[in-house]
């Protein structure tokens, strides 16, 4: 039995809706059977998938996703629309799929989702980081401009303002 690489995981988890979701035939090759097959036990099992666990693509998100793919999904293609799961139907299918492989993929896929919510937590902690130095940049900078013209005030000398101004012209 191969062991899963989170590698080849990570390019198998697309965003749909604004989640991070996972296509049944990718799920289906990873669980080593037919995507009818994986899709059977499933539709057995659909009490245990709500629609935050798993939903339908819509045609317009399934000719997204076969254009992401470069593949036309036609041609013998699918007949019916790609199932997705999110993370929480990933770990539900634990339940549903017993074998030895579906136990070792589970596991690696779990591993997955959370090292990218770790990525995405220390992006989040980088981007707080980043505004917040950009703030004191910028009360910075505006404190320094202050004080420049306060200077710039005090050294130029006051003229009068009846004084007019000297226009000269330069003549080549």
């Amino acid at each position: 039995m191969e062991k899963v690489s989170i590698a080849k995981i990570e390019k198998m988890i697309y965003i749909v809706r604004g989640q991070k979701v996972m296509q049944d035939s990718d799920l289906a090759d990873l669980y080593e059977v037919e995507t009818r097959i994986f899709n059977q036990a499933i539709r057995r099992n659909l009490d245990r998938f709500p629609s935050d666990f798993m939903f339908e693509l819509t045609q317009e998100e399934t000719d997204e996703l076969y254009t992401y793919l470069g593949n036309t999904g036609k041609h013998g293609g699918r007949r019916k629309k790609p199932l997705v799961f999110t993370e929480n139907g990933v770990a539900m299918l634990s339940s549903v799929l017993n074998s030895k492989r579906a136990v070792q993929v589970n596991i690696s896929i779990m591993r997955t989702f959370t090292k990218l919510r770790s990525f995405l937590l220390m992006e989040n902690d980088i981007t707080s980081r980043m505004n917040k130095l950009e703030d004191g940049t910028n009360k910075l900078f505006k404190v320094v401009f202050q004080r420049l013209d306060e200077i710039e005030d005090r050294l130029t000398p006051q003229l009068t303002p009846k004084r007019k101004k000297l226009v000269l012209l330069r003549i080549k």
